[in-house]
C-alpha cells in the first residue's frame, strides 16, 4: 500500500479573485478546469513546485477560513518575490516560531496558507 500526498480543497467565491491571488500573485499555474455545464461552478487545480491545490466554488467543498500548512525551503526567496509583485491586498511578514520561520497569507476567501521553512534541528 502506498499513500500520496493529499490534495487540499479551497473553497473559493469568485474566479476573478482566485486567478488573481493564487495565479498572479502566488505563481501557481492553472492545470484545468471543470464545470458541469457554463453556467455552473468552477472546480479547478492549480500547481507550482511540486504543490498542488484544488480551488472549488461548490458549496460543501472545504471549510472557508481553513488553513493550509506549506513546507518550503527558502522562505526569503518567496517573500521577496510576492513582495515585488506589489499585490495591494497582502504584504506577508516572516514570523520565527519554534520550529522554523512562518510566512502566513489569507487569500481572498478567509483561507490562510502558511508557508513555514522549518528549523533544522
Amino acid at each position: 500500500m502506498k499513500l500520496s500526498a493529499g490534495i487540499p480543497i479551497i473553497r473559493i467565491f469568485s474566479v476573478d479573485k482566485a486567478k488573481e491571488f493564487y495565479l498572479d500573485f502566488l505563481g501557481f499555474t492553472l492545470e484545468w478546469e471543470h464545470r458541469f455545464e457554463e453556467n455552473f461552478p468552477l472546480y479547478a487545480q492549480v500547481t507550482r513546485s511540486g504543490l498542488t491545490l484544488h480551488l472549488s466554488e461548490h458549496h460543501g467543498d472545504a471549510t472557508p477560513g481553513s488553513a493550509i500548512f506549506i513546507p518550503v525551503e527558502n522562505i526569503d526567496a518567496l517573500q521577496q518575490e510576492l513582495h515585488a509583485k506589489e499585490y495591494k491586498y497582502a504584504k506577508p511578514g516572516i514570523e520565527t516560531v519554534d520550529w522554523g520561520r512562518i510566512m502566513q497569507i489569507m487569500d481572498p476567501f478567509g483561507n490562510r496558507l502558511r508557508f513555514c521553512e522549518l528549523s533544522g534541528d
